[in-house]
């Protein structure tokens, strides 16, 4: 569980926080295995058994003040009495994790009998868009070709199609079936049978281990339906315009009810790949795309405002069904059409999965996007709290999981990977403020409870439980990290201690919410006057600006934080997301699904990544195995003065080797693979949650726009052609000019 508060010592009162402009929180990656600096958790037993405060409810934990007969709690204050079992145990305190760290994972007792564990198979359906084409069933194919190499023995693996009927497939013969449905074209129609009857459910979810060879075989029979059968099966629409044949929203609902029925019986958590070559455009759920065509301008509307809102709750009811199904969806989006993702989101981050959208067939990570996920670890059921010491409390929470509708500040989390990541942000519960004395810090207790599935290899090789291949098991545990802060004593303090890279994931949140609420241009307004705001609080607090006739000198405005080196980045931050595709107008070419995607892999990145994603780290080579400089800015002059030959640009998503004009020839291109610079890829590559495109661009010789593109620091270099945008000398004049209108 990898904590980072935006300041490491908090604000000592609400004038304090307000005088800062710095907004106060944290992030949390709570499946992480480690803690932010790499240490992980002391493990244990009996979860059930850690005592608990009377008052508020937090843990027991090393920052509790325990005598021989009673505890207080670090959070509240409140004294609690010991019971006779935890008195003996606490008496060995070597013994109990909770006494030797502050960050502790145990496992809890599951419910239930063990022999109803062991059915807790893996299961996993894949839900292929037959409106589509030739290339994207290719690619899906490959897809679901590599999901089956990482799925975990045991599994279970059902394969659907849906165009403007359903097909079930049962690979458990000695030749691939598919039984088909026919999806009612109108928007209010249901199935005229339930799935079930048409096929049971245990012949449609076949054993990976048994039948991998027959899946591969009826995957190879996957085609495209063609126009004849879509006009005759979808029928004629209104005026005679030929309705589509994608009803995805019908296949999404019958096959949540199909797998419901076996929900905490043959399964704990079903996973489904949807994989969707366009809008929906058939049956229950259709969306209407032509909203995308509309000439907002005309109307005085603004587009941006207008694509970001869902045009229907279909999707986010349809989620809830999900969830109430015990279903997590993955959505694979491989389309350059609009497809509406503001609607169709829904989906997949409130059931705990996944979005994915791919512009075009080639070139596309697909493959190793899936596999990759497949690989890596994932949670389940998982129930997220974050308690506050009394002197402040949550403000607002962020992230891709549903409420608790009972309990404030509970979250629920379908499914959780290493990578996904939530925040926080707080608020004084009282104008008092936190104590000066040191005995009285503030603290932050987060836990997390989890289920993880384990098969009986594992349980056997720990000794525990039996040895039957091919058995699965759960597992329940809570993690539980508790945190001290100290308070800052003066704003200068408050400013050492940020951490920028916290600040970009909290202001990242807010910019979202704002976009989706208000709008792009509001988003980017609340964006500037945060950075104008936090530039005059400094400016003030350092007592830089000299006031003549009342009015403030612009020279001596200090918008680059020369003297505190923790702000200094957050200028470039703010600049670098004003020309992200986040933040872009329509009118300046945005794709709306693209920018729905950005919004929902921004909202799940951890603060290094998002960082990345927003400014890219460059660095350059010298030869590929010596690396000349760790850190440039982005700019053309930047490349010139370095005199570098090599350059290595890291945008999360996108990863550039750039060989320049004037790189000695005998430099071997593209690099060898037994280099610093490729062993340096292969390593980020591994890290990422998704698989980063690799380019290789020699310049002089091929084109170097790709790489060029993200040299954003000089006026028109974001690549837009609109010669309005500024470059970041210019950006910071205008911060400048702002910051003189504020302080007057």
């Amino acid at each position: 569980m990898a904590v980072r508060a935006t300041v490491n010592r908090f604000p000592m009162d609400q004038d304090a926080q307000e005088a800062s402009g710095i907004p106060w929180g944290l992030t949390v990656t709570p499946f992480a295995t480690r803690d932010e600096d790499g240490k992980p958790p002391a493990y244990g037993f009996n979860g059930h058994l850690l005592p608990r405060c009377e008052n508020c409810y937090a843990y027991f934990s090393t920052y509790c003040e325990l005598d021989q007969w009673a505890w207080s709690c670090a959070l509240c204050g409140t004294l609690n009495g010991l019971h006779t079992e935890a008195i003996a145990r606490y008496s060995l305190p070597e013994s109990c994790p909770e006494m030797m760290s502050s960050f502790v994972d145990l496992e809890l007792p599951v419910e239930g009998a063990e022999d109803e564990m062991t059915q807790a198979r893996p299961v996993y359906v894949a839900a292929v868009d037959l409106s589509s084409s030739e290339e994207f069933l290719e690619l899906t194919k490959s897809a679901l070709e590599a999901a089956l190499e990482a799925l975990p023995p045991g599994s279970l693996f059902g394969l659907a199609t849906f165009s403007h009927k359903i097909g079930l497939y049962d690979v458990q013969g000695p030749i691939p079936i598919v039984k088909n449905v026919f999806i009612p074209p109108d928007a209010e129609g249901t199935l005229p049978v339930e799935l079930e009857d048409v096929m049971p459910l245990l012949q449609f979810l076949a054993p990976v281990d048994t039948f991998k060879d027959r899946i591969t075989v009826a995957l190879d029979t996957l085609r495209p339906t063609t126009s004849w059968e879509r006009t005759s099966g979808a029928g004629q629409g209104i005026d005679g315009v030929l309705m589509g044949g994608r009803g995805f929203g019908v296949a999404m609902e019958a096959l949540f009810k199909y797998l419901g029925s076996e929900y905490g019986n043959t399964f704990a958590l079903a996973r489904v790949f949807a994989f969707i070559s366009g809008p929906p455009d058939y049956g229950a759920g259709q969306l209407d795309t032509r909203r995308y065509g509309e000439q907002y301008a005309s109307k005085g509307e603004d587009a941006d405002r207008a694509l970001l809102p869902e045009q229907t709750p279909f999707y986010k009811e349809l989620a809830a069904v999900a969830v109430q199904s015990g279903v997590c969806v993955d959505l694979f989006a491989i389309t350059n059409e609009y497809t509406d993702l503001a609607s169709l989101k829904f989906l997949s981050i409130e059931s705990g999965g996944s979005l994915f959208l791919y512009a075009s067939t080639d070139d596309s990570t697909l493959p190793q996007d899936m596999y990759r996920m497949l690989s890596r670890p994932y949670a389940f059921g998982c129930v997220l709290r974050l308690r506050t010491s009394s002197e402040f409390k949550i403000g607002h929470s962020y992230g891709h999981f549903f409420p608790d509708p009972q309990y404030e500040n509970v979250q629920h989390i379908i499914c959780c990977d290493s990578y996904a990541t939530y925040a926080y942000d707080f608020d004084f519960t009282s104008a008092v403020g936190f104590s000066r004395y040191a005995s009285e810090q503030p603290v932050v207790q987060i836990a997390f409870q989890y289920t993880v599935v384990v098969p009986s290899e594992e349980l056997a090789s720990s000794g525990v439980g039996s040895t039957s291949r091919g058995k699965h098991f759960l597992k329940r545990r809570i993690r539980i990290r508790t945190l001290q802060f100290g308070a800052a004593r003066n704003v200068n303090e408050l400013y050492d201690s940020v951490d920028p890279e916290a600040v970009l994931s909290v202001l990242v949140h807010k910019v979202i919410l704002e976009s989706l609420d208000q709008g792009v241009r509001e988003g980017r307004m609340l964006l500037h006057d945060w950075l104008v705001i936090l530039t005059a609080q400094y400016n003030d607090a350092y007592k830089i600006v000299q006031y003549k006739n009342g009015s403030a000198v612009s020279s001596q405005v200090d918008v680059a934080f020369s003297q505190c080196p923790q702000l200094q980045p957050l200028p470039r931050l703010v600049f670098a997301l004003l020309r992200n595709p986040l933040l872009l107008f329509h009118e300046e070419g945005v794709h709306p699904d693209y920018r729905i995607y950005l919004q929902c892999l921004f909202s799940a990145l951890e603060a290094s990544s998002l960082h990345r994603a927003v400014y890219p780290v460059l660095s350059s080579y010298s030869t590929p195995d010596k690396q000349a400089y760790p850190r440039h800015t982005l700019s053309r002059a930047a490349l010139i003065t370095s005199g570098s030959p090599i350059f290595f640009l890291d945008a999360f998503t996108t990863l550039i080797v750039f060989y320049s004009s004037t790189a000695d020839p005998s430099l071997p291109f593209p690099p060898p693979q037994d280099c610093l610079l490729r062993s340096t890829i292969n390593k980020l590559k591994q890290e990422r949650s998704i698989t980063p495109k690799l380019i290789f661009i020699q310049g002089g010789q091929e084109d170097a726009s790709a790489f060029e593109n993200y040299l954003i620091e000089e006026q028109d270099v974001d690549g837009s052609g609109f010669t309005s945008v500024m470059g970041f000398v210019s950006f910071l004049e205008d911060v400048t000019q702002s910051v003189l209108e504020y302080m007057k």
